[in-house]
């Protein structure tokens, strides 16, 4: 599912005889679990065991409940052809924009625009599917870099009521769920270029939060405080600018269509 099949399986302390029964002891769980229906790839389920620390019960719930969300948000995870035309503008106005390289702690940084999109033209359900589609395709791509973490920088610039409104409480508490199933750990949630207002926002996120997840959430009035070469001029970086990013991430979300066709058929089989 995330990673490419020549690359080299991360190890744990030299450990690889101890990480290779691990995994078949997840793959025997799998095999009498068919109804999670993950991708039982080796390096996949390397990726979820490492970002779980090596804990394989841990393991087991995170991939459970990965693609049991993946099943049960249908909104955000079937239909992902990025040829679909509220994918493409989505995609061109760049609404989830990974950044080159990774910041001083060796975690890789995404930009989320929350008000790239125009709330009357464009769906958040919609915008959330792009940012997923986006967000699978960086962890195919980088997955040593994501298993250090995540930094998600949310720019407010531009934040207007129509934009808060899009999201009611089961959105966000959708939203806040799936960033704590994917296995890759958000280290920091910064919101910069925030309005004084946002703190009566961010509290309904932060309701479905977990204690970690909450002590992580940073806001910022003006620009970011995450040093990190590539960061975008936009926010004062030296890096490509917000357009040139999503210009890179639109011509690799096309590029890989059949990536997401291959993908979509892991999700959980849900009890009817």
């Amino acid at each position: 599912m995330f990673l490419h099949a020549s690359r080299k399986v991360a190890t744990c302390d030299g450990e690889p005889e101890r990480i290779h029964l691990q995994i078949q002891n997840i793959s025997q769980w799998l095999r009498e679990n068919p109804n999670v229906n993950a991708n039982s790839d080796y390096e996949n389920l390397v990726f979820f065991l490492r970002n779980c620390k090596y804990d394989v019960e841990r393991t087991k719930k995170k991939i459970k409940n990965f693609y049991q969300m993946r099943a049960e948000r249908v909104e955000w995870f079937a239909n992902r052809d990025p040829y679909l035309p509220e994918i493409q503008v989505l995609l061109q106005l760049g609404v989830f924009l990974p950044v080159d390289g990774v910041d001083a702690k060796n975690r890789k940084v995404v930009i989320i625009r929350a008000a790239a999109h125009d709330p009357k033209l464009h769906s958040q359900n919609n915008v959330f599917k792009v940012s997923k589609m986006v967000l699978d395709l960086l962890l195919k791509f980088e997955p040593d870099n994501c298993g250090h973490g995540i930094v998600a920088i949310f720019d407010m610039a531009g934040v207007q009521l129509g934009h808060a409104l899009q999201l009611n409480p089961r959105m966000i508490k959708h939203s806040v769920e799936s960033w704590q199933a994917y296995p890759c750990q958000p280290k920091l949630l910064e919101f910069i270029n925030a309005p004084t207002h946002v703190n009566i926002f961010l509290n309904t996120f932060r309701l479905f939060m977990t204690p970690k997840m909450r002590s992580r959430v940073v806001v910022q009035k003006r620009l970011t405080t995450v040093e990190c070469d590539g960061l975008p001029k936009d926010v004062g970086g030296r890096g490509p600018s917000y357009k040139e990013l999503a210009a890179k991430w639109k011509r690799l979300v096309e590029e890989n269509v059949n990536f997401y066709q291959e993908n979509d058929k892991y999700k959980s089989i849900l009890a009817t």
